[in-house]
C-alpha cells in the first residue's frame, strides 16, 4: 500500500475506534468527586443538574463528597483517578486557580494532571453591609471606609475563597483599608453581619438569599459585568467605577489528564444540553447561579485568564495558607 493511502487507512481506522468508544461510553455508573461537603454551592449544583445528566447518558451519575484541605484533598484524588472517563471532578476556582500559589506544595498540578470538561456556572459576589451601617449605597459606604482612619473589618466565608479574594480585590482597586475576618463557612459570617459585629462581606447570591430577601442583609454592589436578574436595582461595580471589580465562584468539571478525548467531548455536550434544559436552568437561576455550559478549550482558557489574573492579586498581598 502507497504510504499516502496507508496514512488514509490509518486515520479513517483511528476516526473509526474514536467514534466506537464514545458509543460505548459510559457503560456503568460515572462517579462525580465534588471536593467541598454535601449542601455546599458546588454540591448543591452538582446535585441540580444530576437527574437529568444522569438520563441524558443512560448511567446513573454518583456524586461523592470529597471536603478537606480547601478543596485540595478531593481534586487530589480526582487528579490520580483512572483515566477511564468514569471518574470526573466537579470543583470550583479554588482548588483549580488559587491554591497552586496559596499553598507552597500541592499534591497534584491542575493544568498537567486535570483536562477540562465545561464551565457550568458562575456565582457572582454582592458586596452586603450589616442593617447598622448607615450608609444606603456602595459609594456613600466606600466614603465611609475611606474616612475611617482604623479602617473598618469584614467577613468572608473563609481564608483563600472567592468571597475573600473578591473584597481584597475591591480592597486593592479602592484603595481601603479593611482587616480581613475569616470564618468556616458563609452561614455564620453572615450571621454576624446581620448581627452587626462585623459590618461588611462579599458572598454569592445562592449563600446570602436568604439573609438579603429578609432584609437582614444590604447589597450594595455585584462583582458581575451585568446585574444580576434576581437584584436587578443593585448596581454593578462597574457602574460605580470600578470595571475592574469582578469577582465569581466558577463551577465547573474536569477530569484525569489522560481521559479520552472523545469521552470528555461527549461528556461535555451532554453536561451543556442538561444545563440549557430549561427546567434545570430556572433551578439553577433560582439557586442564585448564573448557568454557563462552555466547550472545553472556552474552559481552559478562562482557567488560563483567572489564573493570571489571580496570582498576580494574590502575589502582591503576599497571601499564603501554609
Amino acid at each position: 500500500m502507497r504510504p499516502s493511502l496507508r496514512f488514509v487507512a490509518m486515520a479513517a481506522s483511528a476516526l473509526a475506534a474514536m467514534a466506537a468508544h464514545a458509543q460505548e461510553w459510559p457503560q456503568r455508573p460515572v462517579r462525580i468527586i465534588v471536593p467541598f461537603a454535601a449542601g455546599a454551592s458546588p454540591d448543591i449544583l452538582a446535585r441540580i443538574v444530576n437527574d437529568r445528566l444522569s438520563a441524558r447518558i443512560g448511567q446513573p451519575l454518583v456524586v461523592e463528597n470529597r471536603p478537606g484541605a480547601g478543596g485540595n484533598t478531593g481534586t487530589d484524588q480526582a487528579s490520580k483517578a483512572t483515566p477511564d472517563g468514569y471518574t470526573f471532578l466537579l470543583s470550583v476556582n479554588a482548588p483549580l486557580v488559587y491554591n497552586t500559589i496559596l499553598y507552597k506544595n500541592l499534591p497534584y498540578d491542575p493544568f498537567k494532571d486535570l483536562a477540562p470538561v465545561s464551565l457550568m456556572g458562575r456565582f457572582p459576589m454582592i458586596l452586603v453591609v450589616s442593617p447598622s451601617v448607615t450608609a444606603k449605597d456602595a459609594k456613600a459606604f466606600i466614603a465611609e471606609v475611606k474616612a475611617n482612619p482604623a479602617g473598618i473589618n469584614y467577613a468572608s466565608a473563609g481564608a483563600g475563597s472567592p468571597h475573600h479574594l473578591a473584597m481584597e480585590l475591591l480592597k486593592t482597586e479602592a484603595g481601603l483599608k479593611m482587616t480581613h475576618a475569616p470564618y468556616r463557612g458563609a452561614a455564620p459570617a453572615l450571621a454576624d453581619v446581620a448581627g452587626g459585629q462585623v459590618p461588611a462581606m462579599m458572598v454569592d447570591m445562592a449563600a446570602g438569599a436568604g439573609f438579603i430577601k429578609g432584609g437582614k442583609v444590604r447589597p450594595l454592589a455585584v462583582a458581575n459585568a451585568t446585574r444580576l436578574p434576581q437584584l436587578p436595582d443593585v448596581p454593578t461595580f462597574a457602574e460605580l467605577g470600578y470595571k475592574n471589580v469582578e469577582a465569581a465562584a466558577l463551577v465547573g468539571m474536569v477530569a484525569p489528564a489522560a481521559t479520552p478525548k472523545d469521552v470528555i467531548a461527549s461528556l461535555n455536550k451532554q453536561v451543556v444540553a442538561a444545563i440549557n434544559a430549561p427546567d434545570v436552568h430556572k433551578k439553577l437561576v433560582d439557586f442564585g447561579v448564573e448557568p454557563v455550559g462552555s466547550s472545553p478549550e472556552q474552559f481552559a482558557e478562562l482557567l488560563k485568564s483567572e489564573t493570571a489574573r489571580w496570582h498576580k492579586l494574590i502575589r502582591d498581598l503576599g497571601i499564603t495558607l501554609d
